[in-house]
């Protein structure tokens, strides 16, 4: 009866594998799953700028799962940011103040606070006073800001730098809590260090890979976004080949964090999709924009021109971090990502998921965080990356 009973939950789980989705009720996309690799449940990062947190942890969950860790990690995203508004804070004032400060980060920063201070369970540290209530860290940045103000006035004043440092990791601490030293979880003793060699996590397994012809392929360069403050460097290769590193990723067992702007018209969270149709919205017919999530348009084929003028442009930015955990195409043959989002369940009928065309993450990433066995032999000995 068990044998028969698993192979029924088998036969079973095929049949819904190779079922069509759609991105909502009355839509007439069609979507054949490529690849879906196993993730985490979706978290919501409230009212917060701290997607690089949530989106990362979300990568190295699935990494968990990937490496036979089990799927019952959930890591503390609130951990990470408070490791890193103490860096971010020491960094401005040493710059005087000529550098970006905030809520904003990016995926080094998540690396960064794994190597050097470790990782909780999200149980252990919330960074929340009321386990019930949203985050929300307005208060928080607007208190730190006031805080670090001397740093951006007149250069010629005398900063007491050690003042300064413990102002910001008292307020820290009485927002977002005090990180333990020490804490037992199921049964045994960690610290934060313990805990993360306990996870098997090493932080430098992980690369950021990105396209941009401003800067020698095959080289690396430092990244200019604001959130990139404390100057981590980033793998550049040519479109075609950061293409392929992405594709081999996902259809190889590696999903990878993805960092992109969300400001175009044609990310539509709430409707389940990303995309750049190739006729331009000013000359779109309003019976198209209108049916954009509702069938599928031909996308933009994107050139490493168009690409790098949106970036010198402004029109693509680092706005927002994101997991991508697989590949599906529509009844066009058109490929997407599968990207799983840190907004919550409930405001999309993806259940917080949507669907990114190909055009789209090639137009608008601006990096991605991988296993860099997850990039092609090939191209990892070009990059100069031992795997």
């Amino acid at each position: 009866m068990k044998i028969k009973f698993l192979l029924s939950l088998l036969l079973c789980t095929s049949l819904l594998s190779a079922q069509e989705k759609t991105n909502k009720k009355d839509s007439d996309y069609k979507f054949s799953i490529i690849k879906n690799l196993d993730a985490t449940a979706v978290q919501n990062q409230n009212m917060t700028s701290t997607c690089w947190s949530f989106s990362t942890l979300s990568f190295l969950e699935s990494e968990l799962i990937r490496l036979g860790k089990g799927k019952e990690f959930n890591l503390s995203e609130m951990f990470v940011v408070r490791k890193a508004y103490s860096r971010k804070a020491d960094n401005y004032i040493r710059m005087h103040g000529k550098t970006n400060f905030g809520e904003g980060g990016g995926f080094p920063d998540v690396m960064s606070v794994l190597k050097n201070d470790g990782m909780v369970p999200e149980e252990v540290y919330t960074g929340k006073k009321d386990p019930s209530a949203p985050h929300n860290h307005k208060l928080l940045e607007t208190t730190l800001k006031n805080i670090l103000q001397p740093a951006s006035l007149d250069e010629t004043q005398k900063i007491d730098f050690n003042f300064l440092h413990n102002s910001v990791n008292a307020v820290c601490d009485e927002f977002l809590g005090k990180i333990p030293e020490k804490f037992d979880y199921k049964g045994k003793p960690y610290t934060p260090k313990t805990y993360a060699e306990a996870c098997g996590l090493v932080a430098d397994d992980y690369v950021l890979i990105t396209s941009f012809s401003h800067h020698p392929f095959y080289t690396q360069f430092i990244l200019e976004v604001p959130d990139n403050w404390n100057w981590q460097p980033a793998y550049n290769l040519p479109l075609n080949e950061f293409q392929e590193v992405m594709t081999h990723a996902i259809t190889t067992g590696y999903t990878f964090a993805w960092a992109a702007d969300v400001s175009e018209k044609g990310f539509l969270f709430k409707d389940g999709l990303a995309v750049v149709p190739e006729t331009s919205f000013m000359t779109m017919s309003e019976e198209d924009k209108k049916n954009l999530s509702l069938k599928p348009h031909k996308q933009l084929a994107i050139t490493q021109e168009i690409r790098q003028q949106a970036f010198d442009n402004y029109e693509t930015q680092d706005d927002h971090g994101m997991h991508i955990v697989g590949m599906a195409k529509d009844q066009s043959n058109t490929p997407y990502y599968i990207v799983k989002n840190s907004w919550g369940t409930d405001r999309n009928q993806c259940d917080g998921y949507f669907y990114a065309s190909e055009s789209y993450v090639l137009y608008k990433t601006t990096s991605i965080l991988v296993h860099k066995k997850g990039i092609p032999a090939g191209l990892a000995k070009k990059l100069g990356i031992l795997q």
